[in-house]
């Protein structure tokens, strides 16, 4: 997938690779990674897409076609659904989104509260979102952002069955969170935990973050800008 991702790849020809079965192949990759062969790969094109749009000056439909979009339409609409972001508001804004929004209204009974492990990793800002499945992408249901390792709470909570992720932001140096860009896997960490089954009630979760691998779906979601999410934290800290 990594190296054909302007390629019709199909399923047939990733079990071909892979010398499995398709049916095989499918149920020991949705194993590995937690989302289907097909989610992953266009997860993969979308993150490429990323990229492009910071480090190159190519139009938007040249983008398109180099991770194997034939309709420019088509790739902005996929974009903006797993990112958050138009590709032209993510270039201008050089990756970052000023505010996360949620997908659900507020009215929600339930709760989500626990711990995010991070050992041995220095301080720095943490993501946590409760999202639909393992993807993180699009806009989490309920989020909080923390300013190190610890405790969390999500409240307001609906009903549902939630997958609770959480990735490293960036530091809270405010010089070092004005330059921070995360576009690829170097040196993010991550972590998963769920279905969590929310009805009405609090559910206790403890995560363990932990560096990318390549087994991991892309974080696809535009990052919180580090430098006001870091002012905002700091200033929540001082209060």
């Amino acid at each position: 997938m990594y190296d054909n991702l302007a390629d019709p790849v199909t399923i047939d020809d990733m079990a071909r690779a892979a010398m499995f079965s398709k049916f095989h192949f499918a149920r020991m990759f949705h194993r590995a990674t937690g989302v289907s062969p097909g989610r992953f790969l266009s997860a993969l094109r979308l993150q490429h897409a990323k990229r492009l749009l910071l480090d190159t000056s190519l139009y938007v439909s040249d983008i398109s076609l180099q991770v194997g979009y034939n309709s420019v339409g088509t790739f902005s609409t996929r974009f903006t659904q797993h990112v958050g972001l138009s590709p032209t508001t993510f270039r201008r804004q050089q990756g970052f989104t000023p505010v996360i929004g949620t997908t659900a209204a507020r009215g929600g009974r339930g709760q989500v509260h626990g711990e995010i492990r991070s050992p041995g990793s220095p301080p720095g800002l943490i993501f946590v979102g409760l999202f639909a499945d393992r993807m993180p992408a699009g806009w989490p249901v309920r989020c909080t952002l923390l300013d190190r390792p610890g405790r969390f709470a999500l409240t307001d909570v609906p009903d549902g069955d939630w997958y609770l992720l959480a990735h490293f932001v960036g530091t809270t140096d405010l010089d070092e969170a004005a330059s921070h860009a995360y576009t690829g896997a170097d040196g993010l960490a991550v972590g998963v935990y769920g279905p969590l089954r929310v009805r009405g009630r609090a559910v206790h979760a403890e995560l363990g973050l932990r560096p990318m691998t390549l087994l991991d779906p892309p974080v696809l979601m535009a990052l919180l800008d580090a430098r006001k999410a870091a002012r905002e934290v700091l200033a929540r800290r001082a209060g």
